[in-house]
């Protein structure tokens, strides 16, 4: 690698030695830049995608709108899955996180026009990382997005597998006035609602054609269920016969596990089984606005002036109802096992007498907000141009509150995962006259009203100890970044035709804060049934293999009532004073806040290239980042410390700095008229997840493990090796392969090693099992794809790409989000006013990270999306839609496909859209 790394210094050195030092800017556009167009159809959008790939300097794939306000899916991330090497997880149904060429998705960036969008996450178990939330962005308002598969030196840094430049539209390139807008209808066959969306863009210029604005707005609505079977960990098979150092109960000891049951657990010790079964019901409300405003003033040739606004304002409310068998509860669940089926290492099934049963009713109130500006200004004179950037980009969301409540009840039932992975779990209570069917009768589910000897409605409560209720939370997190850069370049007549150098200042902050209350209840056990139980839509586990009915005729209950209740203090004894939410209050809470600050200054060199029959460019970029970590950490750690007061707390900020030299070159040779061979090695680096490099710590005392994050990481460093051949071998027709290679350094794993901390319930020092993310060595991903598209006689066309992306760590270890098979299929038709187009998707299993010690994957993966369309005029086209036809199973599971760990499901949704442009 080192000599890899020298190779690429040396060929750049030529290059820097004639670039002026100047200072310059990272997104100057490429002088073999295609110009924006108006496209019309399908074909027209296909043929523009591939002219703007033929013409690039760097190894690229691009996906551009249909016409104006009409890009090729609901969802921009979906849209480029039918990109050679391109993928997306889709764990709520959508695709939010983008994925190339088989990298974890906070290896690739995304950049809007060029630059830094700020982003945030709904889900209140997600971690701000450096991922993009795609379903923050409108798909309305794009013109065109190109894939960057190999870096250029005036593109920012940070992406291992690929830089995503999302582009809107210019208001001079359109005509004017231009008018388009959309009216549709969405509907999901699962949830069975249905949502009215609405998009619509003006734009205008003046006569001399000198300035432009384009304004916009789109509002989208989508009511998601998700059905699903879970769990939530898994537990050896010795924890059953006493092997919980927290509680070493035995159910053979116990005499409930006896005969063919205890010799069957006694001999298979260390088998795994997840610890829970449930029936999860999950709903969502996801409303979208998006506002944007492009200002364009180009007042003679030497001079632009270009200003954009994008600000989206989304709303994710969510409640969540998980209704579990907890067999591997600690205390009223292990010694309870009466039966066991063990194969192949994995408890297969399993009965219990009189164990836990679960309710969790989680309400959240959640959101995503984001405000971009950014001024761009260039000048133009003869053979010189400099262009300055300035902007700031902040987003907020996360969960604004949750209300969870959670409620308990005592039965026997028997969990059978026999028939995974086709079936993924059977939940069945097995004694209907004494415990009837607790899955369809709320009124068996109360919440915990705590023990002891004491008197419950007595003020203060001496000698009773609370029962767990549930928890109010909130955990709002921020991101924000603030840019400054300069370009100027310079055109020469020779060989080297273009020398252009820049610098760019970005100061990034991004903090998490997290705050709650436990809800303690003295002896007053609720009941799930005081809030309006109803039995689950008759649709509910549609698809699912296995399921009986016990689990299709689930409850559930009023989510929002559950909230007020607990909000309002509804299960208080009239002695308790109502908690205040704190970050305090428990340490769990106070180690999850926490900030980072990076402040990175980059400067570049790029020379393009040209002759003859060969092109290119090489250069160089330097990169200075210093990032401060600031995080409270526990600064008295004693039975009673570390969870009460902030004196107990310290905020503690650590400091990093490094510097990286990335060389790159693009060569591009045209071999004839119509073949293109492509080649281009660099060093990338990609910065450590905010979460990862924060110092936040938790622990858990009664399972003795923990984890935190590590503010001493390096980033990753890739080097980085592609080539290509492209075959134009008919109009509107390509067929090409690539093959790449990415040699990875300071690859960042999650690793877990003993550590020495004081444990609260023990009162002592005890060895913890801690993991952290750590620099854990050397990976590669390396691989082929193979594309090809064309279109054929009568309206027919066909795209179809195969990708191949093996991905490991030097331990052997599997690398996040790397499928090493990937297929994408779209035949279309377009004649006359007709058109229509079909996408197939499917890529094979892939890791997801580790979990409570187990390796987390999800199955293979297949989609299924079709779009007709028919235009009354060259204004006028109505269009149909449907996503996810074979509404597909999200299958998650821990180590073996036997373990299941989510399964889910989300529904077809079915969109009809009248569209209009003028």
């Amino acid at each position: 690698m080192n000599r890899f790394h020298k190779t690429i210094l040396t060929a750049s050195a030529s290059a820097l030695a004639v670039m002026a030092a100047a200072p310059a800017f990272a997104q100057t556009a490429a002088p073999d830049a295609v110009e924006e167009v108006v496209v019309t159809g399908i074909r027209a959008s296909l043929q523009q995608s591939i002219e703007s790939k033929r013409k690039a300097d760097a190894i690229i794939d691009v996906v551009t709108a249909e016409d104006v306000g009409k890009f090729p899916s609901s969802n921009v991330a979906e849209a480029l899955t039918i990109v050679p090497g391109v993928t997306v997880d889709r764990q709520f149904g959508q695709g939010e996180k983008v994925s190339i060429l088989g990298t974890d998705p906070a290896l690739n960036r995304t950049l809007l026009n060029g630059q830094t969008v700020a982003s945030s996450d709904w889900f209140i178990l997600d971690q701000p990382g450096r991922t993009f939330n795609y379903a923050l962005l409108a798909p309305q308002i794009v013109g065109k997005v190109e894939v960057y598969k190999s870096p250029e030196p005036r593109i920012d840094e940070g992406s291992i597998g690929g830089t995503v430049i999302v582009n809107t539209r210019r208001p001079l390139d359109l005509k004017s006035p231009t008018i388009s807008g959309a009216l549709s209808y969405l509907y999901n066959d699962r949830s069975k609602k249905s949502d009215p969306q609405a998009s619509a863009l003006l734009s205008w210029k003046n006569d001399a054609q000198t300035f432009g604005v384009i304004l916009s707005a789109q509002h989208a609505k989508d009511q998601l269920r998700r059905d699903g079977i879970e769990s939530y960990g898994t537990i050896p098979a010795s924890y059953y016969n006493g092997g919980n150092p927290e509680n070493p109960v035995s159910s053979i000891a116990n005499g409930n596990c006896t005969g063919t049951c205890a010799a069957t657990l006694a001999a298979n010790p260390n088998a795994r089984g997840v610890n829970s079964l449930s029936a999860s019901y999950f709903e969502q409300g996801r409303v979208r606005d998006s506002y944007t405003a492009a200002l364009q003033w180009k007042p003679s040739d030497a001079l632009e002036l270009n200003f954009d606004w994008l600000k989206i304002k989304a709303t994710y409310d969510n409640t969540n109802q998980s209704l579990f068998a907890f067999q591997g509860n600690t205390w009223n669940s292990l010694g309870a096992l009466t039966d066991v089926t063990i194969q192949d290492n994995v408890i297969r099934k399993a009965s219990f007498k009189h164990a836990l049963s679960v309710l969790d009713v989680q309400y959240r109130e959640a959101e995503l907000n984001s405000d971009s500006y950014h001024l761009n200004g260039k000048w133009t004179a003869d053979k010189f141009d400099i262009s300055g950037d300035v902007g700031y980009s902040k987003a907020d969301g996360g969960t604004k509150k949750q209300l969870y409540g959670e409620f308990l009840n005592w039965a026997d039932y028997t969990v059978d995962f026999t028939g995974t992975p086709g079936a993924p779990g059977v939940l069945t209570y097995t004694n209907p006259t004494a415990d009837g069917n607790p899955l369809a009768d709320a009124s068996k589910f109360s919440f915990d009203g705590g023990w002891g000897a004491g008197d419950p409605s007595v003020p203060g409560a001496p000698g009773y100890n609370a029962g767990w209720g549930g928890n109010i939370v909130s955990k709002p997190t921020t991101d924000k970044e603030t840019y400054a850069q300069v370009d100027a370049g310079y055109d020469f007549d020779g060989v080297i035709k273009r020398v252009q150098v820049g610098y760019k200042y970005r100061e990034h902050e991004t903090t998490q804060a997290m705050s709650g209350v436990t809800v303690s209840v003295y002896g007053n056990p609720a009941s799930a049934s005081q809030f309006s139980p109803s039995i689950v839509p008759s649709n509910y586990l549609k698809g699912f293999d296995g399921v009986n009915s016990q689990m299709e005729g689930r409850f559930k209950i009023d989510g929002e009532a559950l909230a007020n209740y607990i909000e309002s203090g509804g299960y208080l004894r009239p002695w308790q004073a109502k908690p205040v939410p704190s970050m305090f209050a428990n340490a769990e809470f106070t180690a999850q806040n926490w900030g980072i600050k990076e402040d990175i200054h980059a400067l570049y060199g790029q020379a393009n290239f040209e002759a003859e029959n060969v092109r290119g460019n090489f250069g160089m970029r330097y990169v200075h980042t210093e990032s401060d970590s600031g995080g409270y950490v526990c600064v008295n750690q004693t039975a009673s410390g570390c969870g009460t007061t902030q004196a107990d707390w310290a905020w503690k900020i650590q400091t990093k700095k490094y510097d990286n030299f990335l060389p790159s070159v693009n060569v591009i040779v045209d071999v004839t008229n119509d073949l293109i061979f492509r080649f281009a090695a660099a060093s990338v680096i990609s910065r450590p997840n905010y979460a990862d490099m924060s110092n936040y710590f938790w622990l858990s005392d009664q399972i003795l493990t923990g984890g935190g994050g590590n503010p001493d990481l390096n980033p990753y460093k890739s080097s980085n090796v592609d080539a290509s051949v492209e075959w134009y071998f008919a109009p509107e027709a390509i067929l090409s392969a690539e093959v790449f290679h990415k040699d990875i350094s300071n690859y960042i794993l999650q690793k877990s090693v003993a550590e020495q901390h004081f444990n609260q319930a023990r009162n002592a020092v005890t060895t913890y099992q801690i993991s952290r993310p750590t620099n854990a060595g050397s990976a590669s991903v390396k691989g082929l794809s193979v594309a090809y598209q064309q279109t054929y006689a009568h309206g027919f066309g066909l795209l179809a790409n195969y990708t191949y992306a093996d991905g490991k760590a030097d331990d052997g270890s599997p690398l996040p989000y790397n499928s090493k098979n990937q297929i994408n299929v779209s035949p279309f038709y377009e004649m006359g006013p007709f058109s229509a187009r079909v996408t197939y998707n499917w890529r094979s299993k892939y890791f997801t990270g580790l979990d409570r010690g187990d390796q987390m994957f999800v199955r293979s993966y297949k989609g299924l999306d079709a779009t007709a369309g028919y235009a009354f005029s060259q204004q006028v086209n109505l269009s149909v839609s449907a996503m996810n036809l074979l509404d597909s199973e999200y299958y998650a599971y821990a180590n073996t496909t036997t373990l299941p760990r989510g399964v889910y499901r989300t529904g077809r949704k079915l969109q009809a859209t009248l569209s209009v442009n003028f």
